[in-house]
């Protein structure tokens, strides 16, 4: 079945260390993480939108915001898991599913994919 996608990327920067960690990464430092994020729709408006990326972007804002200029070890749940690329990746994309899912304006759109950047060169992606 084919679909509209749909795609944006917000930005924040961040601490952590990856607990258990035999080398650099056990030490405290940063990133300017990347969340890219993915949705889909079956179809599209009468003026031909699938999803306004306006609403996804406040979504995925909301959530970032949480985490910016933050020790993410210090904030839950990374406060139990080591708050790596691919947990972030999850936590958004399960995140952003329940917000994408609650919203009257986003109920037809499904989560595709989450993909959170370290930097330009290093990424993880969580979703289907």
């Amino acid at each position: 079945m084919k679909n509209f996608g749909v795609k944006i990327r917000v930005e924040f920067p961040a601490a952590h260390h990856i607990r258990g960690y035999e080398g650099e990464c056990a030490r405290p430092h940063g990133h300017n993480f990347k969340v890219e994020v993915e949705a889909t729709s079956p179809g599209i408006s009468n003026i031909g939108i699938a999803l306004d990326f306006r609403d996804l972007k406040e979504m995925t804002k909301e959530l970032a915001n949480r985490f910016d200029h933050q020790d993410l070890n210090t904030i839950a749940p990374f406060t139990d898991i080591n708050p790596t690329a691919e947990t972030l990746a999850q936590y958004f994309f399960e995140e952003l599913e329940r917000l994408v899912q609650r919203n009257p304006k986003t109920q037809t759109v499904t989560m595709k994919r989450v993909t959170v950047w370290e930097n330009d060169r290093s990424a993880a992606s969580y979703g289907y």
